[in-house]
């Protein structure tokens, strides 16, 4: 399969071997870089929450499966404190209807004892017609903030 754009820029260790495995599409070597008891959790989709490395394998056999040329690119990473690895990457491919497929975001991985231990994990469908910056702050402001409207400023006290 494809070499994983970006590579070079995590450190080495099971962060960046789990992303040259999902670029081979080699799923005994990518699961074998997670702590049996792996924690994922998912913020902005606390239903998607999950223990263990047996949903991983579950996860990334349907992931490449349904999406065949399936192809991760890591944008930037740094390493944080205590065993912490933050990489904004995407994935792009083609599912088996043709339907193109485009994700990005940021994961966090915590790293302990040389295995992915969790990961606070921020990835979504890149969206290409959901409207521009007004149209979004339009929809989590609510209907009553009127476009172009001017907000009072604090005034000190």
């Amino acid at each position: 399969m494809a070499t994983v754009e970006g590579l070079e820029r995590l450190p080495e260790g099971p962060v960046r071997r789990m992303f040259a495995a999902s670029g081979r599409h080699d799923l005994d070597a990518l699961v074998a870089e997670f702590a049996d008891d792996y924690v994922n959790i998912t913020p902005i989709h606390p239903e998607r929450n999950f223990t263990g490395s047996a949903q991983v394998r579950a996860n990334w056999t349907s992931l490449f499966a349904g999406i065949p040329d399936l192809t991760p690119a890591i944008a930037d990473a740094a390493e944080g404190k205590h065993g912490t690895i933050w990489v904004e990457w995407g994935a792009r491919g083609t599912r088996r209807d043709a339907t193109p497929v485009e994700l990005a975001g940021v994961a966090i991985f915590t790293v302990r004892q040389e295995r992915i231990a969790s990961v606070r994990f921020y990835l979504e469908p890149v969206e290409r017609t959901s409207g521009d910056i007004d149209d979004a702050v339009q929809a989590t402001a609510g209907a009553g903030l009127l476009a172009g409207a001017v907000l009072p400023t604090s005034q000190g006290s």
